[in-house]
């Protein structure tokens, strides 16, 4: 799992006032392609460490910024820049889809 879980107490300084991009992935305990993007999600924190953020968030546990970003299904991936959301990707996809979303915002 990505080491960096966002909740509504650090979302402001993890996301919004962070000086790299953040792939932030909207996801639940109870969705099969949240699971299946796990692993991709863990490579992508690696391969990008030092010049982009991943962060996870819980929808269950954290419904309020779900609604706050008009998260309707999971997975939900927004890259975050400069405090605003920049791209999304909503479903499962292949790494390579998840790199050009980062890759495009660096």
């Amino acid at each position: 799992m990505a080491d960096l879980v966002i909740t509504k107490d650090n979302f402001d300084a993890e996301v919004l006032q962070s000086d790299r991009p953040v792939l932030v992935d909207f996801w639940a305990t109870w969705c099969g392609p949240c699971k299946m993007t796990d692993p991709i999600i863990d490579e992508l924190a690696k391969e990008f460490e030092g010049k982009a953020k991943v962060g996870k968030i819980d929808v269950d546990q954290e419904a309020e910024l779900a609604q706050r970003f008009n998260v309707l299904s999971v997975p939900t991936f927004m890259i975050f820049k400069g405090g605003q959301p920049v791209g999304t990707l909503v479903g499962a996809y292949p790494k390579p889809e998840f790199e050009k979303l980062i890759n495009d915002h660096l």
